[in-house]
Order: C-alpha cells, then sequence, then structure tokens
C-alpha cells in the first residue's frame, strides 16, 4: 500500500492547532509531509510550548489520517516548538536630552560633517543648549573641526556613577571615538565593539541639560546606524547631498532606511550640500558643478521637506580644517544660509513633535533591523 501525500494534506486541512483559528496546513504548522509506501513523516511547527497544546495537535493527526486517509498507516510526527523571540525596547532616553537629531548621508565625502558642525554652532548662537556624538567611528572629524584635537574627555561623578565629561568649545559639547585614540591610528574594531564604544559615549557621558543632540552617523546604512537607532529614541533624521546622481541614489537609500517599517524615524528633511559655486570676483554667477538642484527634486520626489542648500565656498573648508566652522564668521553668506537650514531643521523638528507621537527606540527582531522584511 503506497499512501498519497496530497491526500493526506487535503485530509490534516480538516484540523486546528488549538487557540489557532486556521488549519493546520494554511498556518503553516503542517512544515512537512513525506510518504514511504505505508509509512507517513508529518513535521509540524508549533508556536505554543505548553505540553496539552502539543499532544492534542499529535493526537488529532494520527487520528485524522487513520480516519480519512487509511487505517493501516503508520504515523510518525516530528514536533518542533518556535517560541516567537520577546520583542522590546532595548534603547532608553537620555535623561535631559530633549532632541536627537541623526545627520547621516548614503554616500561618504557629501559633507555630512561639515553640515553638523554647522548646524551645531549656528544652533548655538540661536540660544540652544547643543551636543554633538561624533560616530563615525572609523573616521571621526569632529575633533580636528572644533579645534579640539588633543582634549581628553575627564571623568566626573554624577550621582555616585564614574562619567566621561563631553569637550566643550563654541558652546558645543562634543564626544568622539577620535579623542581615544591618536591622530595616527586607525580604529580597526568590528560592528560589536564599535557598538559598544558607541554606547558608552551615549550612556557613560555626562551631556547634561540639551535642547539637541546632533548625531554624526557614519555614511552608508549599516551595523552602526543600526545600533544608534535602537539605543536612542531618535527624534528625525536629516540627510546630506550632494546634487548629482551617484550621490542621490545612495541619499535616497539613506532616506529610505528611515522611513522603512523596521526602523520608522521621521525624516525631517533633505540638505544639498556643495549646490553651486559662486566666483569671489563674479558674485553673481552661479555654477552648478554638480548638477542643479538634485536633491531639491530628490526631497519633492520622496515627499519630504527640502532644508536648503549650502554652496561651495572654500572659507567653509579653510574653517573645517582650522577648527573654528564656518557659521560663526560673523556677517558672512555662509552665516547667513547656516542660519536659513537651522531655522528649518527646528520648525521641522517643532512640527514633528505636534504631529507625532515620541519616537520609541526601534524595535530590533530577528526579521528587522537588517532588511525590510515584514514581520
Amino acid at each position: 500500500m503506497k499512501l498519497d501525500r496530497k491526500e493526506i494534506l487535503k485530509a490534516l486541512e480538516t484540523i486546528t492547532v488549538a487557540g489557532e483559528g486556521k488549519n493546520m496546513v494554511e498556518s503553516g504548522a503542517i512544515a512537512n509531509v513525506v510518504t514511504f509506501g505505508d509509512e507517513v513523516v508529518v513535521d509540524l511547527v508549533l508556536h505554543a510550548p505548553a505540553l496539552h497544546i502539543r499532544k492534542r495537535a499529535e493526537e488529532d493527526i494520527n487520528k485524522t489520517i487513520l480516519e480519512k486517509v487509511s487505517a493501516e498507516a503508520k504515523v510518525k510526527i516530528n514536533v518542533k516548538i518556535e517560541t516567537p523571540e520577546k520583542v522590546e525596547i532595548k534603547g532608553k532616553a537620555i535623561p535631559g536630552i530633549q532632541n536627537i537629531i541623526a545627520v547621516a548621508s548614503g554616500k561618504g565625502g557629501v559633507g555630512k560633517s561639515t553640515v553638523t558642525a554647522n548646524l551645531a554652532v549656528s544652533l548655538a548662537k540661536m540660544g540652544f543648549s547643543v551636543g554633538i556624538l561624533d560616530a563615525d567611528i572609523y573616521g571621526p572629524s569632529m575633533p580636528i573641526m572644533f579645534d579640539v584635537e588633543t582634549a581628553k574627555p575627564l571623568s566626573v561623578e554624577v550621582d555616585g556613577k564614574s562619567k566621561m565629561k563631553p569637550i566643550e568649545n563654541y558652546d558645543v559639547k562634543i564626544l568622539s571615538i577620535g579623542f581615544f585614540t591618536s591622530p595616527s591610528q586607525a580604529v580597526m574594531w568590528r560592528g560589536p565593539m564599535a557598538a559598544k564604544a558607541l554606547n558608552q559615549m551615549i550612556f557613560d557621558a555626562d551631556w547634561g541639560e540639551l535642547d539637541f543632540l546632533l548625531i554624526d552617523l557614519p555614511p552608508g546604512t549599516g551595523d552602526i546606524h543600526l545600533s544608534i537607532v535602537q539605543s536612542l529614541p531618535i527624534t528625525g533624521a536629516v540627510v546630506v547631498s550632494t546634487p548629482q546622481a551617484v550621490a542621490l541614489a545612495d541619499a535616497k537609500k539613506g532616506v529610505a532606511m528611515f522611513m522603512s517599517e523596521a526602523i520608522n524615524v521621521p525624516v525631517l528633511g533633505i540638505i544639498e550640500n556643495m549646490a553651486y559655486f559662486t566666483p569671489e570676483e563674479l558674485p553673481n554667477n552661479k555654477y552648478y558643478i554638480f548638477g542643479k538642484e538634485g536633491a531639491k527634486n530628490l526631497a519633492e520626489d520622496l515627499a519630504v521637506p527640502f532644508l536648503g542648500e549650502v554652496p561651495i565656498v572654500q572659507s567653509i573648508r579653510e574653517a573645517g580644517d582650522f577648527g573654528r566652522p564656518a557659521a560663526l564668521q560673523t556677517g558672512s553668506i555662509i552665516e547667513t544660509v547656516f542660519e536659513n537650514i537651522t531655522r528649518n531643521v527646528v520648525q521641522e523638528v517643532v512640527s514633528r513633535n505636534e504631529n507625532l507621537p515620541a519616537t520609541e527606540a526601534v524595535k530590533i527582531t530577528t526579521m528587522a533591523g537588517c532588511s525590510s522584511v515584514k514581520k
């Protein structure tokens, strides 16, 4: 006697697992059925570890096959218990910090760190208390941009616990892995070690009261980004891009990461850096070296705010190298440019806080966090 696999599956469609509405085949509880002559092997997957549910399911399968397929069938049932992973918020807010803004870019070399530094000093000039977490573990640049390359954070005691005191310059508090390594030393860490270092700078630091903590993320959409959104409730993200198609393609991925179902962090908007070049001797001329309004058009396509454009100006580069962000240049075009962009960022934060619920730290599970796979 040879048993028919299709006939067995049809018979099993008449029974359900206790507590579930769908039949065993439709729900996926029957993972596989194999026949060998008069023998049938059924692979059963259950999501409830209770013994009585398991025994009931085994009895129902055995009885159904014997009654509806063949009374002579020899039934063997392999049971596997798969309990869903407990979903919990692993991150926590930092007391005293009102808004946490991630500054990201899909592509390296678009000036993300420069924009972060100038946003920070512009916020400070407006009277806000500001901090920067330099999360670019492998290429930290904030120590140079704030002229604190040789500084070392001190240890202070807060509520009986030892904490790192951020370095402060231009009324901005800064923590960076660059403070703990020599300028010529390469950071060669795998993801878990880098994530641990970040967590120490986040939670083992005495940030005090801050209106804004800006997080300067590394390029791309990788391990550091997931560690940050899992550790902290991000208020929103700002994406920086240059106008050319190559950079825009990666910026689009950066926006998609934050807007994905798995991450779901509000995107405050896109900033276009290196938008155009104006020679000093021809102040009315604009040369669109990398293309015109590419990031602005991308913002419209993705239905996210366009926060503004930053021109190519030699003083921006010089100021960053010298350690004094260009937005501090009183009366300059760059000061006005960054003031306008910063006002737009603040407005988007206010709007976001009025219209959206507070962000929770991202819930990372085995099915989420590394792709947009739906749970």
